[in-house]
């Protein structure tokens, strides 16, 4: 490969699906050394990428440090991947085949967005040869959901890398970027669900992500803590601890996946179909908000356009669906996928529906009140008045009856079906469906009279406790946590002569009264705690004497003994409770 300069190609060939990569041409043919199934290996001229004013640059990539540019033993090489419901032929790999996963193989450095999504990335000749080996056998996992059609070594011309690494913003540039567009734009950061919320690896990753040493440390710190800990700490997975070109976040995301009981991020996603008013999006944000445990659980919208690309599947507990539209094939095939997967949907008087349920229209409940009895999850039975969509539930496959279970009925004549529970697959997938309006608040509601306006006002506290009610069913915290007091930090450190040295320091560069001062937070050093002591999140006190220091969470001694470390780790910070840490040495 190093002495021709040529091209090494793994490459499924074309399928139904119109934008798939195209297969080698004829000419090629000759130059084919492998081929399995619709899958074959080929050696071709050497492919140069010149042009790299379309590609963005990854914060992780080392292009963004000079002095690490491509190594020389290193082969640069481009990944194509498409969506994985374009794939019609993706075949799922068995049970004893062994996963690659992607990035455990490569640094990514740049990519660019679109159909096919291409990654350029650059791994040593024996990690390439894994990723081909795994590609042709079908075991090769994109980090992003989608799959794989083609991987090509390509030569990087190191002007071009140069060039786009001067015109690559800088981390600080970036943090300022950031910081600049959480500030103007708070409602679309906070409500859209991006790519760095589902853990894709390409935005804002901090110094930690691209530095050896500091992996290093990371990881030597989190062993450590873990042993020191009493709590019984998530353990990360061994692609955390073991590869240090693993990405920071992604071990963050696993780590919280392995906290969470299904299995799942703590995000709740709210799909509106294809509105664009954020009025409705807000209405269903806030009346969440008020029922489960704000601490516990990130909420974001799903946009139409997000629901086929977006690898949310795996990184959501809840799907909300609150739209009355009609559901497309597509959508509801990947609504399906996710409930398979031990996903949660709660439907408010959306079309939604699967199995043994239908809906039925019913023109004259439309826009009106009327009295719903609810079953709980203790048998009794609540009452309470609700407007309904106009649509109510009916069974029509009696084989499925064990699957679908009543929740609520109208209190009328025929005693319509509202709100159904609904399980799918044998992952702990389930849905409840409303045909009642749980979602809205009164003032939003169109209500008819003004008696129909009192009965919802009557009814309100009641339908907080049904919809808390459904939450719970679903897996979810309904209780509000208290927050704890702030705690005093103490400086520690695992030997007394650094320690000394440290406080050495600290005394050149401290006021009169041991304050350091930052941007956001204010340390205040002082050799043991006071009664009187203010804490608050823009002023922490620091303790430095050692001696103390005590807590039922926290071991110094466990700590010292598990560090690896020659210098890195031997100072560190503990609070028992602090509002960020983010913050902390800021500036």
């Amino acid at each position: 490969l190093h002495r021709s300069r040529c091209s090494f190609t793994f490459c499924r060939c074309a399928g139904p699906a119109a934008r798939q990569p195209s297969p080698p041409s004829p000419s090629h043919e000759e130059q084919v050394c492998l081929r399995i199934g619709n899958k074959v290996f080929f050696t071709d001229e050497t492919q140069f990428l010149e042009d790299l004013n379309r590609w963005s640059l990854l914060l992780i990539s080392p292009f963004i440090y000079p002095d690490k540019l491509l190594q020389a033993e290193h082969i640069a090489f481009v990944t194509e991947s498409v969506s994985a419901q374009i794939d019609n032929l993706q075949k799922v790999p068995g049970p004893s085949k062994e996963i690659v996963k992607w990035s455990d193989y490569c640094s990514p450095l740049a990519y660019k967005p679109g159909e096919p999504y291409k990654l350029i990335a650059e791994a040593s000749v024996d990690n390439f040869s894994s990723l081909g080996i795994a590609f042709m056998e079908d075991r090769l996992q994109m980090d992003n959901g989608m799959v794989p059609h083609k991987i090509v070594s390509v030569h990087l011309q190191e002007s071009a890398l140069k060039e786009l690494a001067q015109v690559a913003p800088s981390v600080k540039e970036q943090r300022e970027k950031s910081k600049l567009e959480k500030e103007s734009d708070h409602e679309d950061e906070s409500n859209s669900l991006s790519d760095k919320e589902i853990g894709s690896g390409e935005h804002h990753h901090l110094h930690l992500s691209s530095c050896h040493e500091c992996l290093q440390l990371e990881n030597s710190t989190i062993e450590s803590v873990r042993f020191a800990s009493a709590e019984n700490i998530p353990e990360l997975s061994d692609d955390c601890n073991s590869k240090l070109e693993e990405k920071n976040d992604d071990c963050l995301a696993r780590g919280i996946k392995r906290v969470n009981l299904a299995g799942k991020p703590p995000n709740v996603l709210i799909y509106l179909g294809s509105e664009t008013a954020k009025v409705e999006f807000e209405q269903v944000k806030s009346i969440l908000q008020e029922c489960i445990d704000a601490d516990s659980y990130t909420i974001y919208r799903l946009h139409e356009e997000q629901v086929l690309k977006d690898p949310w599947i795996d990184n959501s507990l809840l799907l909300i669906i609150a739209t009355e539209e009609p559901i497309s094939e597509e959508n509801h095939k990947k609504f399906m996928k996710f409930l398979s997967t031990g996903g949660k949907i709660l439907g408010f008087s959306s079309s939604f529906t699967f199995d043994g349920i239908q809906i039925k229209r019913k023109n004259k409940l439309k826009k009106t009140v009327h009295e719903l009895v609810v079953s709980k999850m203790d048998s009794t039975e609540i009452k309470l008045n609700l407007l309904v969509s106009g649509c109510i539930f009916e069974e029509v496959m009696k084989e499925d009856i064990n699957k679908v279970k009543t929740l609520s009925r109208l209190n009328n004549a025929d005693k319509d079906i509202v709100i159904v529970h609904l399980t799918y697959g044998d992952s702990g997938g389930e849905a409840i469906l409303s045909q009642a309006h749980l979602e809205l608040d009164i003032n939003s509601m169109d209500v008819q009279t003004e008696e129909d306006f009192n009965l919802l006002k009557i009814s309100n506290t009641k339908r907080y406790e049904v919809l808390k009610e459904i939450l719970m069913s679903l897996g979810l915290s309904c209780e509000l946590s208290e927050i704890p007091m702030l705690t005093p930090m103490y400086l520690l450190s695992s030997d007394e002569e650094i320690h000394l040295a440290f406080l050495k320091w600290l005394e050149r560069n401290v006021d009169a009264e041991g304050l350091r001062a930052s941007s956001k937070v204010s340390l205040k050093f002082v050799s043991s705690l006071e009664s009187k002591m203010e804490i608050t999140p823009s002023l922490m006190p620091v303790i430095t004497a050692m001696g103390s220091f005590s807590s039922e969470h926290f071991s110094l001694k466990t700590y010292q003994e598990n560090l690896q470390t020659k210098k890195l780790g031997k100072i560190l910070l503990f609070t028992e409770v602090t509002t960020t840490t983010m913050d902390l040495l800021d500036g």
